[in-house]
C-alpha cells in the first residue's frame, strides 16, 4: 500500500481535488438523475438505488481523502464545492 505521508504535498492535494471534482460529477449527475425520475414517474428501485449508491460513492470518497489528512480533505470538499457550483451555472445558463 502507498504511504500517503511519503508523497509531496502539492500532489496529494492536487489528486484530492480532482478527487473531490469527480465525486461532484458523479454526485450531482445521479441527483439530477434521481430528480428526473421522481419528475417523471420513473422507477422506485432505481430512484432509491441511485441515492444509495450517490451516498455511498461520497463516503467512501471522502474517506479515502481523510486518510490522506485534514488538508487533503479540504481540498476535495473545495474540489465538490466547484463541482457544483459550475454544475448550476451551466444548468441555469442552458435552460435560458
Amino acid at each position: 500500500m502507498i504511504d500517503v505521508s511519503s508523497l509531496p504535498m502539492a500532489l496529494v492535494l492536487a489528486t484530492c481535488f480532482l478527487g473531490g471534482m469527480l465525486l461532484g460529477l458523479f454526485y450531482f449527475a445521479a441527483l439530477r438523475k434521481t430528480a428526473n425520475l421522481i419528475v417523471d414517474g420513473g422507477s422506485p428501485l432505481l430512484g432509491l438505488a441511485l441515492t444509495l449508491g450517490r451516498f455511498g460513492v461520497l463516503g467512501a470518497g471522502f474517506y479515502l481523502a481523510v486518510l490522506a489528512g485534514g488538508a487533503a480533505l479540504l481540498a476535495a470538499l473545495g474540489g465538490f464545492l466547484i463541482t457544483k457550483a459550475l454544475m448550476l451555472s451551466v444548468k441555469r445558463t442552458g435552460s435560458a
